[in-house]
């Protein structure tokens, strides 16, 4: 009996076996749809949402639709696509996803999604919410910071005696994933490790098993398409005698990115052939002294310096490129925001192990920024322009973007340097 079907995606006529998951059937024809919670092996769960599709003009997840007779398939539309996009970012926002210091970078599902989307800053303000890190069983380590409740490691990961490994535990925004010890002891080797490989972020991870792939051989790492950001603005404009006047500064950050500035090397002479510094690191100059076409911001805002030297690049800088993992989510510093302020500089100043015995004092003066409750990206104090991910990004991707916004040039980012980490 012949039980193939037709049907319609995104306009191209399509024949498919009667009952097939939509998003195999899609796949089958060179259309892609992206899914985070679905596991060929498992019965479609629909909880991520980002396969979300239009069936004959309403939407519905793409990951439990089952193909039949006369569909009518949207698949990436604009609105569709943006979606998708805002769901990515609403994870990142909400679940602390630090790529370089997270194990999973290079293998994690969520972050290739975000690369091929062209993902460089969310578009909502960063949560920062304390969620629980359980290091108890015997070994594994439940990272619920990162958790998207996708329900993989909740269906698919048994005892050999059928029993459940994880589950839900609490309700609403408080839902997580709980671990059953005793069960979790049960657990080979190997099936351990599925349970860390199933989960699509860094949640699950195994104890002393860590960045076991160097940089340049993970998963993603070489997979995936080429970026092409959109520009803004024009060419900027300037006498075709002068040169482009750069300012750069360094926030809340490690000054990684300023050295990755530099690792041009010779390249960098015919840089300043169009591009002057103004005030910079580079050139000591402490105060602007003209305005300057563009800003380079590397760091998040920890304290009331940062936010006033951050003000006074977005006064002076016709665009304001934030460059760096740090001015983009936070970074490490952002790390802090997880605990009071309070705790946090006393841990530093009065319970470290390096603290110098009688030195019990937290420093207090009227000449020292004060310190701000959380580290903030810098696109939450002023608007940034643009944004170039990376701890640090590559000298060759920063400079790319920067001479192509001062050209007003058209450029593609490959995915190898497209990186978060």
């Amino acid at each position: 009996m012949n039980n193939k079907v037709k049907l319609t995606i995104d306009g191209k006529s399509i024949k498919a076996e009667a009952g097939k998951n939509l998003v195999d059937v899609a796949k089958e024809n060179k259309i892609f749809i992206p899914t985070l919670c679905y596991f060929k092996e498992l019965n479609p769960l629909g909880t991520c949402r980002i396969c979300t599709v239009k069936l004959n003009g309403k939407h519905t997840t793409g990951c439990t639709v089952k193909v039949s007779e006369g569909m009518n398939i949207e698949v990436n539309t604009p609105e569709l696509l943006d979606n998708r996009k805002a769901i990515i970012e609403m994870l990142y926002a909400e679940g602390n996803h630090f790529c370089p210091t997270c194990e999973k970078s290079g293998n994690c599902d969520m972050q290739n999604h975000a690369y091929d989307m062209g993902i460089t800053v969310t578009r909502y303000p960063h949560v920062f919410s304390d969620k629980i890190v359980d290091f108890t069983p015997k070994r594994m380590i439940m990272e619920t910071n990162r958790c998207i409740l996708c329900k993989r490691c909740v269906e698919e990961i048994k005892t050999r005696d059928g029993k459940d490994v994880f589950s839900f535990v609490e309700r609403g925004v408080r839902t997580r994933v709980h671990i059953d010890y005793e069960q979790e002891a049960k657990l080979s080797e190997a099936e351990a490790l599925h349970a860390m490989n199933i989960c699509p972020v860094g949640a699950i991870l195994i104890k002393g098993v860590a960045h076991e792939q160097p940089f340049g051989e993970r998963k993603y790492d070489v997979l995936g398409k080429d970026i092409i950001p959109s520009l803004k603005n024009g060419k900027i404009k300037k006498e075709d005698h002068e040169k482009f006047i750069v300012a750069t500064t360094s926030l809340a950050g490690c000054f990684g990115c300023h050295m990755s500035l530099l690792d041009i090397d010779t390249d960098l002479l015919d840089m300043l052939e169009i591009v002057e510094f103004n005030k910079s690191p580079f050139t000591d100059i402490k105060k602007f002294s003209k305005r300057c076409h563009i800003g380079l911001i590397e760091g998040g805002c920890a304290n009331t310096e940062n936010v006033h030297v951050l003000r006074e690049f977005r006064k002076k800088c016709d665009i304001l490129i934030g460059f760096g993992e740090c001015a983009i989510m936070g970074g490490i510093p952002a790390m802090r925001n997880f605990i009071s302020l309070k705790e946090c500089l006393e841990e530093s100043y009065l319970n470290g192990t390096t603290s110098e015995i009688g030195a019990d004092i937290i420093p207090a003066h009227e000449d020292l920024p004060k310190l701000l409750n959380n580290v903030y990206p810098c696109n939450e104090v002023v608007k940034i322009d643009y944004y170039i991910p990376g701890c640090p990004p590559n000298a060759e991707h920063i400079w790319k973007v920067v001479k192509s916004i001062l050209l007003g040039e058209k450029f593609s980012i490959t995915h190898d340097e497209f990186k978060y980490d």
